[in-house]
């Protein structure tokens, strides 16, 4: 190795202080490029963090406005389905009423009409039954009675005429 008396007489030294001035310049000269840059860049990044900023907000605003509208919907479907259950019953009442009602109708008019037809046989009945024994009456008389038995019966039922008349 040789010895260099001093270290500036080194070349090594000398490389170092030229690689520190020449890192220097750069620096100082690349620094006033590079720092323009970096603001610019800089701002941007603000500007965009900014954005997400107000992106946000908006989008918690939207999800607070769309969970009061979803409540909003579930609570009118929740009430159509009420009012529409309190309908259907109440439908259901009223059907089950007019049918019981039509039911107490026809039930009347079918013992209306067993009472007419009850009254009509009735009527027929007596009816036949006034005939056969008119007929019967007839012809018992006409076997028992003779003309005599007819005149006394007669002059009898005139004589008896003003006792009736006086009493009706």
């Amino acid at each position: 190795m040789q010895d260099y008396g001093y270290f500036w007489s080194d070349p090594k030294f000398w490389v170092a202080a030229s690689f520190a001035i020449f890192v220097g310049i750069v620096i100082k000269s690349g620094w006033a490029k590079i720092a323009p840059m970096l603001d610019a860049r800089g701002l941007r990044i603000a500007a965009e963090l900014a954005e997400a900023a107000r992106l946000r907000a908006e989008a918690e605003e939207m999800l607070v406005q769309a969970q009061a509208e979803r409540a909003t919907a579930l609570a009118e479907a929740q009430a159509l389905i009420a009012r529409a259950t309190a309908e259907a019953e109440r439908v259901g009442l009223a059907a089950a009423a007019e049918a019981e009602a039509a039911a107490g109708r026809r039930e009347r008019m079918a013992m209306d009409r067993i009472a007419a037809a009850e009254a009509s046989a009735m009527a027929e009945v007596r009816g036949v039954a006034a005939e056969v024994a008119t007929a019967a009456a007839r012809a018992l008389i006409a076997e028992s009675f003779t003309a005599e038995d007819d005149a006394t019966m007669i002059d009898a039922a005139v004589a008896d005429l003003p006792r009736a008349l006086r009493a009706a």
